[in-house]
């Protein structure tokens, strides 16, 4: 007997049921299933549940702005089933001690499953972490001399672990802002993190990766001269776009102002990334990043950057699928089995027999205005907010546990999910 029969629902309009059992896929089939429990789906669309490569959830250390248990509500409010928290908390996750301990953390308060980045502080450190199954080891390239990503990349050679770029040039960064630092309009913000300053520290990051030949992840692509680069050299190298890089522009800080400061910044209209684009970018990441809407009321330079963006990106993207603008099938590349692939996450990201039973479920003619007093993240702003959306999560399901329906989300506990690499 199976534990839960999810029934009547739509997979590349076929109408199956999936059969459930010890929270794995079970079967799938046109044929009635026994089960313990049934959820009729009604037709709606099905998807793998979503995988969030890239959120932060603020904890330890800024658990005011965001924590694991407000933070995965958002989460399975928006769709998504898997996230990988990223490491720049206080104290960072930069050695075995501090990655154990948010694990422990997470594990009591988050509701979704939840890999964890780590990033770099000294060189022992990184052989403690890897028996550990970070999902990455991050470098922001803005704090980390090249004699050093050079060791980590040596250090982590075998390993298969990719290492995360945050890629921004400081020495070009540090000259414009000098040169802006009087201004006060929030548009001038994009002047002084200039999209060179993205692309040189990219060519930096493809370079090691070329050389060593190890996976390198780029973060947050902004401009369309960036990706270009990254797909100009042949080596393993995968990239991420933002909902925000996407769909804003720079003259949305002159609408929005601090709202919408983020880094690297938006970009004028002739550099960004558009939808033509999405073929060279491997996923897309929300970079959900809160802050107290008292923090970013702040001017240009002291307004910390950030958007939060998990409960409003698969309602984005659908309105885009009914625009004809996005295929539904590049959503679930890019927000499922790419993730799953590039982060070593073996069960996830695809509906399959023997896989994890996470879904989202999909009301695609569901409409409404996106509204922050809805939101689960402690943080409620967003520069997408009365926008208009066509298409909803309805429900999301965890391992066979329904933990979100229809805006309501129920008690679960989500598991540390270990990356798996597939060794040299």
């Amino acid at each position: 007997m199976l534990d839960l029969a999810l029934e009547n629902c739509s997979i590349n309009q076929n109408i199956v049921n999936i059969g459930v059992k010890d929270g794995k896929i079970a079967s799938i089939s046109k044929s009635p299933l026994k089960a313990d429990k049934k959820i009729n789906i009604k037709g709606k669309i099905i998807l793998p549940g979503l995988i969030d490569a890239h959120v932060h959830f603020r904890e330890p250390g800024y658990e005011y702005k965001e924590d694991f248990r407000t933070g995965s509500m958002a989460a399975a409010h928006g769709g998504f089933t898997t996230i990988l928290d990223m490491p720049n908390t206080k104290p960072e996750t930069n050695t075995a001690k501090e990655f154990k301990k948010k694990i422990k953390i997470a594990s009591k308060k988050s509701i979704v499953d939840f890999g964890l980045h780590a990033s770099i502080n000294k060189i022992k450190e990184i052989e403690k972490i890897i028996p550990l199954k970070p999902a990455s080891f991050k470098i922001f390239t803005e704090k980390i001399e090249n004699h050093k990503i050079s060791l980590i990349f040596q250090t982590l050679k075998g390993s298969k672990i990719p290492v995360t770029f945050h890629c921004e040039d400081p020495e070009i960064i540090e000259y414009y802002t000098s040169q802006l630092k009087d201004e006060t309009r929030p548009e001038i913000y994009s002047l002084a993190r200039p999209s060179i300053a993205e692309e040189l520290a990219i060519a930096k990051a493809i370079t090691f990766s070329h050389h060593y030949n190890h996976p390198t992840h780029i973060c947050h692509v902004s401009s369309k001269k960036a990706l270009k680069l990254i797909r100009s050299v042949r080596a393993p190298v995968t990239c991420e776009i933002t909902p925000h890089h996407l769909l804003l522009r720079s003259k949305d800080l002159k609408k929005w102002g601090t709202i919408t400061k983020t880094n690297p910044p938006l970009r004028p209209e002739k550099e960004a990334i558009n939808f033509k684009d999405l073929k060279m970018i491997d996923i897309i990441a929300t970079d959900h990043a809160p802050h107290t809407l008292q923090e970013k009321e702040n001017n240009i330079w002291d307004a910390p950057p950030g958007i939060p963006n998990l409960e409003v990106t698969l309602k984005l993207l659908l309105t885009l699928t009914r625009k004809k603008r996005l295929k539904l099938a590049r959503i679930q590349k890019m927000l499922s089995e790419k993730p799953a692939s590039i982060f070593g996450l073996k069960n996830k990201g695809r509906i399959k027999i023997g896989m994890d039973a996470d879904f989202v479920v999909i009301d695609p003619k569901k409409t409404g205005k996106i509204k922050t007093d809805e939101f689960y993240s402690k943080a409620h702003y967003t520069p997408f907010e009365g926008r208009e959306y066509i298409g909803e999560p309805i429900m999301t399901i965890l391992r066979g546990e329904l933990i979100m329906e229809y805006g309501e989300i129920s008690k679960n506990k989500g598991a540390h999910i270990k990356s798996k690499y597939t060794k040299e």
